[in-house]
């Protein structure tokens, strides 16, 4: 068996197409949808997603800023910043990168974010709806892991879904998401016991528990539907001959950059023994950044009904 790659940036482009749309639409009633990214500290890989989003903003016609401030901000400072951007009319959504430095408080600082202006998704109120099954903004790796499974016709109703993980970012809202759509769902943590056999009785497994190639072919039924939301790095052509064969593109990321991603499953064995699976990198990730913009330009339009 041979896995079916399920190509996250064909499905995050025909999103981006969408919302480009619908900006253009908003931009003719005399609105642009606007975007405020708080970047505190200089963290590198924050950094670099932060201008990835921007750049995304830039190609789809939705207006955004970058405000960033010292590792030294406190969290009354970052409080009344967020109170500031919670008032502005041209600002509709506001992503407070994480992580934030400490000692910032990171809870007070979501709960401070307007709920209509939350297009993470992470505020309580937020969360409550999602929960409910209510009109929310739900958090954007899950809403992107939904809309790839819509794409290639992945039904969960009726299925067993199983959730490594049990993040606020993309554990919990996911199996809440898989719930609601009538799958029966397990979530499994550090502390479940006999992981890979809870993982075997997956037809849905998805991979967010931030372990490189935790998944190997022992925790993967034939024919399940794989997806790896981790993002890992490996630094030596050993471990990309264990995990990719010696794939000479990955050996090439470590001679260029000195490392190479990959996710939280086993490559080469998933894909010999998996349905459907995502690959990484051009899986999960173009498609987190494509619901972003999605929320983002659904608080605009919700802001001028």
């Amino acid at each position: 068996m041979v896995a079916q790659m399920l190509d996250g940036a064909l499905v995050a482009s025909k999103l981006n197409a969408e919302t480009a749309e619908r900006c253009r639409a908003l931009i003719a009633r005399g609105v642009r949808p606007g975007l405020a990214a708080v970047l505190a500290g200089d963290n590198p890989a924050s950094r670099s997603y932060v201008a990835s989003k921007a750049k995304t903003c830039a190609r789809l016609g939705l207006h955004s800023e970058i405000i960033e401030l010292p590792a030294e901000t406190t969290t009354a400072e970052l409080v009344a910043l967020v109170a500031t951007l919670n008032a502005r009319a041209d600002i509709h959504g506001i992503l407070v990168q994480m992580p934030l430095p400490a000692p910032i408080d990171a809870q007070a600082i979501i709960r401070a974010i307007d709920p209509e202006k939350d297009v993470d998704g992470f505020h309580p109120v937020n969360v409550g709806r999602l929960a409910l099954k209510q009109d929310g903004f739900v958090p954007c790796t899950p809403a992107g892991v939904m809309a790839l499974l819509d794409h290639y016709d992945l039904p969960a109703r009726g299925r067993r879904a199983v959730v490594l993980g049990r993040s606020a970012i993309v554990g919990l809202p996911l199996s809440l998401l898989l719930l609601h759509r009538d799958a029966t769902v397990t979530v499994c943590h550090s502390r479940t016991p006999d992981l890979a056999a809870a993982a075997r009785s997956a037809d849905i497994l998805i991979a967010a528990i931030g372990r490189t190639a935790l998944v190997t072919e022992d925790f993967i039924q034939p024919g399940a539907v794989v997806i790896d939301v981790g993002i890992n790095r490996v630094t030596t052509g050993e471990e990309v001959e264990a995990c990719f064969g010696g794939d000479p593109a990955r050996l090439a990321d470590i001679e260029k950059k000195g490392y190479t991603l990959i996710g939280d499953v086993h490559p080469r064995q998933a894909a010999e023994r998996a349905g459907y699976l995502t690959p990484v990198p051009g899986g999960v990730g173009p498609l987190t950044i494509a619901m972003l913009m999605r929320n983002t330009t659904l608080a605009a339009e919700r802001a001028c009904r």
